[in-house]
């Protein structure tokens, strides 16, 4: 017993609280860096055009949902259908413009 408290609690209290603090300190987020938020394996490209588009599916038919500029730094992860990475839900680019960022294993 210290301070007239089992050890046995003492241990499981302290457990939780490293927990908590754990969570709080990551921001609830315990996976590695390397790995996107869909747990996908993301990493982190560059883009290599003038204008990239990005699309709602792997495909030139498919809605332009948005542009990036060149050199700028999007998280992507490690799906690539039909020449298109995906780098979030409903955001696909063409692979062909997409550089990794050194460091990063995409």
């Amino acid at each position: 017993m210290i301070l007239g408290i089992p050890k046995r609690t003492l241990l499981i209290f302290v457990a939780l609280v490293a927990v908590i603090v754990l969570y709080a300190v990551t921001g609830g987020e315990l996976s590695s860096e390397a790995e996107g938020s869909n747990g996908e394996g993301g990493c982190s490209m560059t883009v290599d055009a003038d204008v990239l588009n990005v699309r709602s599916g792997p495909s030139t038919g498919d809605e332009v949902v948005g542009t990036l500029e060149q050199g700028a730094e999007t998280d992507a992860t490690t799906d690539v259908r039909d020449g298109f990475r995906k780098l979030a839900d409903g955001e696909w680019a063409s692979d062909d413009f997409l550089e990794p960022v050194d460091g990063a294993s995409c």
